[in-house]
């Protein structure tokens, strides 16, 4: 029973919810009004994008050590952005457990 309840526990906080926001994804309404925070936060978004394909290209590099044998999933965990559910990628504005 207990082990139950523990996994009940753990499949609750390893899940997206689909209104979670993402680090980079959208900017607040206050912050366009000031023109260093809005091209700060064009600079960051644009930095994630960079990032999520640098992140695309390795896991196609088959010249990596981490890239090659079986069972080999591809990393996505830094990955800026991620759907609802338990996916192993995203990074949210904030946490709170």
């Amino acid at each position: 029973m207990q082990a139950t309840k523990v996994m009940a526990v753990l499949d609750v906080l390893s899940h997206h919810s689909p209104d979670e926001e993402y680090i980079g994804e959208e900017m607040k309404p206050s912050w366009g009004e000031d023109p260093v925070i809005k091209a700060a936060f064009e600079k960051l978004n644009g930095r994630l994008k960079e990032i999520e394909g640098i992140i695309d290209e390795r896991n196609t590099n088959n010249n990596l050590k981490n890239r090659n044998g079986a069972g080999i999933m591809p990393y996505e965990l830094l990955k800026p952005h991620s759907g609802p559910g338990v996916t192993g990628k995203g990074v949210p504005w904030s946490i709170s457990i």
